[in-house]
């Protein structure tokens, strides 16, 4: 049996990059990372999931529809990472 893995401490920042976190453990990081920095009172976030064929982006996207303190949520300016990235609104 394998071990259980310890779970992967994540500084919060307004900035989350997802290129290090396993594609297994993308759902529970953006949930996990979105409670904090509410919880912290961040206004505003970017979530960067790469470009690749667009899968990550459709995971972060469906927790952000499905949150109920995110005011708004879309794709990053140029150069912010454009289509690579999310920008997040929170409410207050």
């Amino acid at each position: 049996m394998e071990a259980p893995q310890e779970p992967i401490r994540l500084p919060i920042e307004d900035v989350l990059d997802l290129h290090s976190v396993s594609p297994r453990d993308v759902a529970a990081a953006v949930e996990e990372y979105l409670i904090e920095a509410h919880r912290l009172g961040f206004k505003a976030l970017r979530i960067i999931h790469g470009r690749g064929i667009g899968v990550q982006r459709e995971v972060v996207r469906k927790i952000l529809a499905a949150t109920p303190f995110v005011a708004d949520f879309g794709d990053a300016p140029a150069e912010a990472g454009g289509w690579g990235a999310t920008v997040v609104t929170l409410r207050p």
